[in-house]
């Protein structure tokens, strides 16, 4: 088994998760080893860097365990509490008095009983959160985005959706139709091209345009208001999945909505609650009641999954006080400052800081082989952050997607800024590694077409 400069099989640095994706042959279970093996050979080098378990709150600094079984512990910029409410003790307090009145279970899905009086009370302060629309809650930000597309699309109806959308969006996407046309990123004429193809072919059926106002493995937002245009001008709908910036950006936590003047431009607003909001959950945003009662009795993950549980109810229903307050104002502020200084320090550092201004801070590695070896130094000297490489990002792309926190301290940054630098600077001094990231991207660009 040949290994490089670091000490690692060039097993463990080569192949990606694309080449286990679509396995054949007839032993349905057993044709599930390859994959096993490729991973496994990873894990056993320290460079499976996934499927970490926190033994502590995900808060600046944390407690965890690898898949491994090693102990890991440092300054976290792994977690996605964006607005450090998880550990909050009003938030606490709330899903603690929670379970005390209504126990710890919904026990039934939100059209057969399964919502509580603290649900309707968070659909009510949903609401005037987002400008006074109808809303529909789902039990985790995936369901509510794959199930705002399944619930309202129907076979003849048309999908333009950016090639960057959430996989929920994207799987929606294909329950609900075979015209799905994905678009350029962030690409207007790409857009403008794919509805004007469809309404040359088809002006009697619905169009959807799907985007996110923040995507989360570049940090860039789309133009809204040129997409409204391009909207009307097409007879389509425009849907804007929110999760990354509704309640941590904006001056009144609304995110690129607000920042683009486009709360009421949007037609469907979908929004999670795992990031900001302190618990699992989501919601779908409609102007009407009619659209909002046809979710709830057509849209599949909804009407049939077990509704949110008190205690995630009475968390967002803090949370969303809390988001609203003055608080809130100061926590964005604190954040703000803490994604500005990430930045800059990154920079200065000599990194490629990728994206704008957001709590998702992605940091450019480029070879997989690199990155792998880079998250194993990281994590054995206490700086916890997540990797992302092919096929979630183009192949040779591979980055780091650090998550800012509002608790985070200047502290906190310096020591995750000079571990990235330092760690950064002794993976390029290795030809052993380069090398090995040269056979894999050889590798993979025979697979590399989506």
């Amino acid at each position: 088994m040949m290994k490089n400069d670091a000490g690692i099989s060039k097993e463990a640095l080569t192949g990606s998760l694309k080449d286990y994706r679509a396995p054949t042959g007839l032993d349905l279970i057993g044709r599930t080893d390859a994959f096993f093996g490729w991973q496994d050979e990873r894990r056993r080098q320290s460079v499976w860097p996934y499927a970490r378990t926190i033994s502590s709150p995900p808060a600046a600094n944390c407690e965890a365990v690898s898949d491994s079984n090693e102990t890991l512990s440092g300054v976290n910029f792994g977690s996605q509490d964006y607005m450090s409410l998880s550990s909050h003790p009003k938030v606490k307090q709330a899903a603690i008095d929670a379970i005390g009145r209504f126990g710890v279970h919904s026990a039934g899905s939100a059209a057969l009983l399964g919502n509580t009086a603290l649900s309707r009370e968070l659909e009510r302060s949903l609401s005037e959160f987002v400008g006074g629309r109808e809303i529909v809650l789902y039990p985790t930000g995936w369901a509510a985005g794959y199930g705002s597309i399944q619930g309202l699309v129907r076979p003849k109806d048309h999908i333009v959706m950016d090639i960057l959308a959430h996989s929920c969006l994207q799987e929606g996407a294909k329950a609900a139709t075979a015209n799905v046309h994905f678009n350029r990123h962030l690409d207007l004429g790409s857009v403008k091209g794919k509805l004007q193809r469809i309404r040359q072919q088809d002006s009697k059926n619905a169009i959807l345009v799907v985007t996110e106002s923040l995507f989360s493995m570049h940090s860039n937002t789309p133009d809204l208001k040129a997409l409204r245009e391009l909207c009307d001008r097409y007879s389509a709908v425009l849907l804007v999945d929110c999760a990354h910036d509704l309640g941590c950006m904006g001056e009144n936590g609304l995110g690129q909505l607000e920042a683009q003047d486009m709360l009421e431009g949007a037609d469907i607003i979908i929004g999670s609650f795992s990031k900001s909001f302190a618990s699992n959950g989501g919601f779908v945003a409609v102007k009407t009641r009619a659209a909002a009662e046809y979710l709830r009795y057509y849209s599949a993950t909804t009407t049939f999954s077990n509704a949110m549980s008190p205690a995630q109810a009475a968390a967002v229903l803090s949370a969303i006080e809390i988001i609203r307050s003055q608080e809130g104002k100061k926590l964005r502020r604190a954040l703000l400052s803490n994604i500005l200084k990430l930045r800059t320090d990154l920079s200065r550092a000599g990194q490629e800081v990728l994206g704008v201004a957001s709590p998702i801070v992605p940091v450019h590695v480029g070879d997989e082989a690199r990155g792998r070896i880079i998250s194993r130094e990281m994590s054995a000297i206490g700086a916890i952050a997540n990797l992302v490489e092919y096929p979630a990002v183009p192949l040779g792309q591979s980055r780091f997607r650090l998550q800012v926190m509002a608790q985070h301290t200047d502290s906190d940054i310096e020591t995750i800024v000079t571990a990235f630098r330092n760690c950064m600077d002794n993976t390029a001094a290795s030809d052993g590694t380069n090398k090995l990231a040269a056979d894999l991207n050889a590798k993979n660009r025979g697979v590399s077409a989506a």
